[in-house]
């Protein structure tokens, strides 16, 4: 009787689970793969920090996932996003700092691994100190970039320490 059971609610479990899901059946999107040296990092300026969309598109609708490549010193200046963003440091250490005014003394260091949440109309800039950062940001869009530069902003590089 055991035996009998033990098959009945075998048979059961594989009727729902095959009714689920068939076992390597497609799913509804396709995986997608993509190996570090194949990420194509484009900069809009030509120096400084460039990026790579990895998936989705920030300027439509949808959830995208982008990385941030900035060079050793390169940074930017006091900006805000029009929609939550959610970042993790892969690589070097990610200097943060909040507000409109550039101050590299109030930068907080986030070493690979660490987590930060730029909440909407947070104003902030961030950047690489002596070595490569990589960032990854993952949100929703469409999503606007708005620039705080005050005049005689710093151009770009942290300043070397004397």
């Amino acid at each position: 009787m055991q035996r009998v059971g033990f098959m009945l609610i075998a048979a059961l479990t594989a009727t729902i689970a095959g009714a689920v899901a068939e076992p390597g059946a497609a799913p509804d999107r396709a995986f997608i793969y993509t190996a570090p040296e194949d990420i194509a990092f484009k900069s809009p300026f030509g120096v400084g920090p460039d990026q790579a969309v990895l998936y989705g598109d920030p300027s439509k609708p949808g959830t995208y996932v982008v990385r941030v490549r900035f060079p050793p010193g390169a940074h930017s200046n006091p900006h805000f996003h029009s929609k939550d963003r959610h970042a993790t440091v892969l690589k070097g250490v990610w200097w943060n700092g909040v507000g409109e005014t550039l101050d590299f003394a109030k930068a907080k260091p986030l070493k690979a691994g660490s987590y930060v949440l730029h909440p909407a109309g947070g104003a902030h800039w961030d950047g690489a100190g002596d070595e490569e950062t990589i960032v990854q940001i993952i949100g929703e869009g469409p999503v606007e970039t708005t620039r705080l530069d005050a005049p005689g902003a710093p151009a770009g590089y942290w300043p070397k320490p004397k």
